[in-house]
């Protein structure tokens, strides 16, 4: 393949992984997400059910996979272009430059246009680890990227320990209590962490949670807002320490070990693609089809979780099922097949901060109550139709723009920022 082919390709690539986590998004943008976590609180069932069970053993987490993958990888890239210009300005400081705004982006994609499920604030931290890492052989980033992953999985399963710890402790404290009447200190503050935690998490309180959602996102700016403030700030909080940093964090290490094999530019044999493909997905649906049934015989219930599955496998089983889409989309590619939409998807990467971006503002007015206020009024399958409307949306004006532009909209203003607003003359036509 030329240079230019296998950028063509990785903007292909990017494409598919942007249009795919609005595939999984959607529901998030549309629903409560106490709805989308637990699909028996809505009792969802036939189209429904099949979706929900169909999109999150084949896509969900896969596509922020392949995305986080594709970050490490253009970052790799990126690096390397400029170092080998050798501008006046360090190619450090036009690199953490870059992470700043991105940073500054993810804030505003958060608490401006109000969308919990960022990934920007993420992979602008996440990312400042990378530089230093840049000239390392392929093999120690892989191997570092498999010890993050461990990390993330070892967290996520001592939180299934915890939550049953809490249960039996609590259970144990109450057939105590019922038995003589008298608790120790520990066995009252075991009760009462039970208490607290079932009055929070059982299904009447979680619909309950559910409608004040709903009512929140369906009223003015001002009332979503104020929900999304606090759930952002966990978000960015505890939940970006205890899960999002390494779940970036790993993906970004694999993917730029990836390229430098050229795995992600088709350089590698199709026998090769061939395996990545079958293996990928044999293990990967393996592990989801167990993953999903432990959740579904579980009730949703965390504190079961333990007892069901042993050790979580959810990082896994993405990565497994990523390694399948890679394989199957660069397979694809080789043998020359759907040329048109590879070239078509190609601008849809090429425009992917803008795109992203542009989900956030499309969903945000068509759910939020400013907008048409369609939050929470749709079925799980009518989401559908309107994720499909937004693809062919960004798949028509990214081809569009880019036939008069060098450079998406954002893409454009995120390069002049960095820059400090020295930019060619040309990049705009």
């Amino acid at each position: 393949m030329t240079s230019a082919t296998r950028i063509q390709l990785l903007d292909s690539l990017r494409g598919i992984a942007l249009l795919g986590i609005l595939l999984i998004n959607i529901p998030f943008f549309g629903l409560p997400y106490q709805f989308t976590d637990n699909i028996l609180l809505n009792n969802e069932t036939g189209l429904n059910f099949d979706l929900w069970w169909s999109l999150n053993i084949w896509f969900e987490g896969t596509m922020r996979a392949l995305f986080s993958i594709l970050f490490g990888a253009s970052n790799l890239l990126l690096i390397h272009n400029l170092e080998e210009k050798k501008k006046i300005q360090s190619p450090a400081a036009i690199y953490y430059r870059r992470l700043l705004w991105l940073w500054i982006f993810g804030l505003a994609n958060a608490y401006i246009l109000l969308w919990p499920g960022d990934i920007l604030y993420t992979y602008a931290i996440a990312g400042i680890f990378l530089f230093p890492l840049r000239k390392l052989k392929p093999i120690w980033l892989l191997l570092m990227g498999l010890i993050v992953m461990l990390i993330s999985t070892m967290i996520i399963t001592l939180d299934f320990y915890d939550k049953k710890y809490l249960r039996e402790r609590g259970e144990q404290a109450i057939v105590i209590e019922k038995q003589n009447g008298n608790l120790n200190e520990e066995q009252k503050t075991a009760k009462y962490e039970w208490i607290t935690y079932t009055n929070e998490n059982n299904r009447d309180a979680l619909i309950g949670q559910a409608n004040q959602t709903i009512e929140s996102m369906s009223g003015g700016y001002a009332d979503a807002l104020r929900y999304v403030i606090p759930v952002n700030f966990e978000i960015q909080t505890d939940f970006f320490v205890s899960l999002m940093f390494w779940d970036a964090l790993c993906f970004f290490l694999i993917g730029m070990a990836f390229f430098k094999w050229g795995l992600l530019t088709g350089e590698l044999s199709k026998l090769f693609y061939w395996v990545m493909l079958i293996g990928g997905y044999s293990i990967g649906l393996w592990i989801g089809n167990n993953y999903l049934n432990s959740l579904l015989d579980a009730k949703f219930d965390r504190t079961l979780l333990a007892d069901r599955m042993g050790w979580d496998l959810y990082q896994l089983k993405r990565l497994f099922m990523c390694m399948g889409h890679i394989g199957l989309i660069i397979l694809l590619y080789k043998y020359g097949l759907f040329k048109r939409a590879f070239n078509a998807l190609a601008k849809v990467g090429q425009m992917a901060f803008t795109n992203y971006l542009m989900q956030s503002i499309l969903c945000g007015f068509i759910f939020h109550g400013y907008g048409f206020g369609l939050f929470g009024q749709l079925q799980r399958y009518e989401l559908y139709f309107i994720m499909a409307s937004i693809w062919i949306i960004q798949i028509i004006f990214s081809n569009y723009w880019l036939k008069h532009h060098r450079y998406g909209p954002l893409e454009w203003l995120w390069r002049w920022l960095i820059y400090w607003g020295k930019m060619p003359r040309s990049a705009l036509g």
